[in-house]
Formats: structure tokens, sequence, C-alpha cells
């Protein structure tokens, strides 16, 4: 498929979205929105990949939701064009659904509806000197993809509060101590280090990891004795390590 404002790549087993409007820093327009929609799910569906990496082209991961695009259906700080949000709401349940693990790598500037999509991945690697911040409150918009959700479940109801209602951006070293990536590392390294930990992955039972994903996912929304429940429950047949358990059997 064809592609205006994304560009989709393969290197064997690993998918490879760029956000691909860099002259405006990458703003997530309902464009954009709708063809990363559609490009996840045919990387869903497609068994030959096993792990995703989203990134931005240019300066930024994005600079969030293109509000020069936007501006005439904002209407009393909500958007009336409902399509944007569904669609910003259907890529958070792709990513959360899907078998692959999903890494952005965050770099530049990464703001209000941006920050919220980098929410939806399963692994978030920055770059030191990126700024994340909330700026709804900045724009008097309310958030409807999951901000006053995510962020607090993340670092806490009042870091969240803080950066919601100071608007103010932290970088990629504090958001790595404050628990909302996983890693920062230089610039420089960003890329380098998002494709190290995708073949770190590779090198695992992508069957089990998609059941892990499933367990995680589902258990953070129960209680621990649900959890444990759903987790004791869950049955899934695990047969992509088949040949390895034979070999370990045979060297021991």
């Amino acid at each position: 498929m064809n592609y205006q404002d994304i560009i989709v790549e393969r290197q064997e087993s690993i998918a490879i979205i760029s956000l691909n409007r860099p002259a405006a820093l990458n703003a997530l327009s309902p464009n954009l929105i709708r063809e990363l929609k559609l490009a996840l799910q045919e990387i869903a569906r497609d068994n030959s990949c096993k792990v995703l990496i989203v990134k931005g082209a240019g300066r930024a991961f994005s600079a969030g939701v293109d509000l020069k695009a936007m501006n005439e259906s904002l209407v009393g700080g909500q958007f009336t064009a409902d399509e944007i949000l569904q669609d910003g709401n259907q890529i958070a349940k792709i990513l959360r659904t899907m078998p692959q693990p999903a890494i952005a790598l965050v770099h530049g500037h990464c703001y209000t509806g941006a920050t919220e999509l980098m929410m939806f991945f399963d692994l978030i690697i920055a770059a030191e000197d990126a700024k994340i911040g909330d700026t709804h409150a900045k724009w008097g918009i309310l958030p409807k993809w999951g901000m006053s959700q995510r962020l607090p479940r993340l670092v806490g109801v009042l870091k969240a509060k803080e950066m919601s209602f100071t608007c103010k951006p932290i970088t990629g070293k504090e958001a790595e101590r404050i628990g909302l990536v996983n890693r920062a590392v230089p610039l420089e390294d960003l890329e380098k280090t998002g494709m190290e930990m995708a073949n770190e992955i590779l090198q695992n039972s992508a069957q089990t990891i998609a059941a892990f994903k499933h367990l995680y996912n589902e258990g953070m929304n129960t209680t621990l004795a649900d959890g444990l429940k759903i987790e004791s429950e869950y049955l899934i047949e695990i047969t992509d390590r088949t040949e390895f358990l034979r070999g370990f059997e045979k060297n021991k």
C-alpha cells in the first residue's frame, strides 16, 4: 500500500514505521493517524513480523495532534471531528492486542497527543534530550486518547498532575527516571539501541512473548487475585521452541 504520511519498511522479521511529516514535526494529522492505523492492522496480521518499531522522521517523534489541521473542528475544548479520535483509540487497541512487541523510539518533541500515542507502546526508548510533555491545558483541549488514565498508571498520580497542570515538558532522561520510558540514550544511539532491543527479543519465543503481552495487559487492568486467575486459566500451545528444547535435552 502506498502511504503519504508514513513510511513502512522491513528488516527481516522487524517492521519499521516512520511518521513522515518532518516539515510539520510529524504533527498527527487525520490522514497520518488513519495511515498508521491501516499499517498497524496489516502488520498485526503478518505472522512473519515478530517485532515492530515506530519512530519519527526528521527532528522529532511528533509535536502532537496537528492543531492547524484540526482547528475548525475544535469547539469548546473538544474536537468535533470524531474520526481521528476513533482512529487514535483503535491504534491503542491494535498495539495492545497485536502479538508483536511494539517499540517506540522518541526523539525531539513529543507533546500531548504524541505522548498519548507513545504510551500505547509496549516498550519506549527515548533520546536523553527528548522533550516529552502534556500540553492539553495549554491549549484548552480535553484528552481523548487516554492521557488522564495511562499517565498516572505509569508515573504516579502526583507526577501526572504536575505534568498536566504545568504543561512543562520533561527530558527523556527524566522520563526514564520516573518510569515513563524504559531507557534514555544519547540521540546518536537511539536507532541502534532500538534495533539491538528488537534483535534481543527475536532470540526468544515469539509465541511466549505474545502470551506474556496478553497476560501483562489483562492483569494490569484488574486486581492481583483476578490477575493470578487469568494467568492460571490461560492456555495456549507454544510450538516455536520445540527444537530448542530438544537440543537442550540432548546437550544436558
